[in-house]
């Protein structure tokens, strides 16, 4: 029987993960379609030999990375133990398999907070270990680490992407004005968290009501990013104007119509993207769309649009958390947060739990996900 840990133990052992994940978080905006990992190598006595956190696709996962670092101070790193947030690869991907590297390394112990739930992997990277002879144990924190990246669980296990409504709204649920004016409900610190929110995505989405009236740029440019995310538009009959503000770069744009795509060449000729999708009654199949954008790599969508495309998707249960923004005013009349119903009772009502809220500057930030 082996000896449980003390409790000095256990708390070194969260410690030791917890700054894994703080790594981790470092890789939003930067590693998509990859998961966010970090990686911590911890030596017996407790001193940290290397760390490091998953770079842009196609360039070093955190395993290797925190290797490197170990290397570039001079530590030995055989027998030390890595706090790894998901679960080592173990298959040939744009690169080697993390396993491998740690084994060479001469790693006496693997922790990871969760399993990786990509099916080419799914328990063999620490099977693999095992088998190497180093010791691996998986669940240290793992609903932090799972949470991190529920974006790449959701593409790996219902092969679509976790979907975040975002919504900016008055006191009394109004997101604008009967004439569509709703430049700016909520205050410049509500829109930089909102712009943090977008740099988490892998692609940001809108509609083409949204885009007629806001002329938005979908972009993330109150934070820092690597990388922007796809541009989205949700456009039936594809009237998406060509001098629209989210066509030129940087990023790329990706238009779904209910028409054939070659309808618009001019936009096309701008650079976007046009897939043809069609669904019912003329619109874009919206369950189609995340379906592609699923293939497409893309873990988490940030939806920004107006109430009939977000009562849409609400109405076909393909929003996963709602990310609300209410500034402190009353407007009266105005456009709804979502248009759906009218339903007949109020058992009928969409069940949502809370999962945050907190002040964000002088507006209130909701957080929820259907109960």
């Amino acid at each position: 029987m082996s000896t449980p840990p003390l409790p000095n133990q256990i708390a070194d052992e969260l410690a030791a993960m917890r700054q894994a994940l703080a790594l981790a978080e470092q890789a939003i905006g930067l590693s998509d379609p990859n998961p966010r990992v970090g990686c911590l190598i911890v030596a017996a006595d407790g001193r940290v030999l290397g760390a490091g956190h998953t770079q842009a696709a196609g360039q070093a996962h955190a395993e290797v990375m925190a290797l490197r670092d170990a290397a570039a101070r001079g530590a030995d790193v055989r027998g030390a133990t890595a706090y790894v947030t998901l679960e080592p690869c173990s298959h040939h991907g744009r690169t080697p398999p993390c396993c491998d590297a740690l084994i060479a390394a001469g790693l006496g112990r693997v922790v990871a907070a969760v399993g990786d739930p990509n099916p080419l992997v799914a328990g063999q990277g620490m099977a693999r270990l095992r088998a190497a002879g180093i010791a691996a144990e998986t669940g240290l924190l793992a609903d932090e680490a799972r949470e991190l990246n529920i974006g790449f669980f959701s593409r790996m296990q219902r092969g679509r992407p976790f979907v975040r409504l975002k919504i900016a709204a008055s006191l009394d649920g109004r997101t604008a004005l009967l004439n569509g004016a709703s430049q700016w409900i909520t205050a410049e610190a509500a829109r930089s968290d909102g712009h943090a929110w977008r740099k988490r995505a892998g692609a940001v989405l809108s509609g083409i009501g949204t885009v007629r009236d806001d002329d938005p740029r979908l972009d993330v440019r109150l934070v820092e990013t690597a990388r922007q995310p796809l541009r989205v538009v949700i456009d039936s009959r594809l009237e998406t104007p060509v001098s629209a503000r989210l066509l030129p770069p940087p990023g790329q744009v990706l238009i779904y119509a209910a028409v054939p795509a070659g309808s618009r060449p001019d936009l096309q000729a701008a650079g976007a993207e046009i897939a043809s999708l069609p669904g019912p009654g003329g619109k874009v199949d919206l369950a189609a769309a995340l379906a592609d954008l699923g293939a497409r790599g893309i873990n988490e969508l940030h939806v920004e649009a107006g109430h009939k495309l977000n009562g849409s998707l609400l109405r076909e249960g393909l929003v996963d958390e709602l990310l609300v923004y209410l500034a402190p005013k009353l407007l009266g009349q105005g456009r709804e947060m979502a248009a759906f119903g009218p339903l007949e009772s109020l058992k009928d009502a969409l069940q949502w739990r809370w999962l945050d809220c907190r002040p964000v500057g002088q507006d209130l930030r909701l957080r929820a996900r259907p109960a």
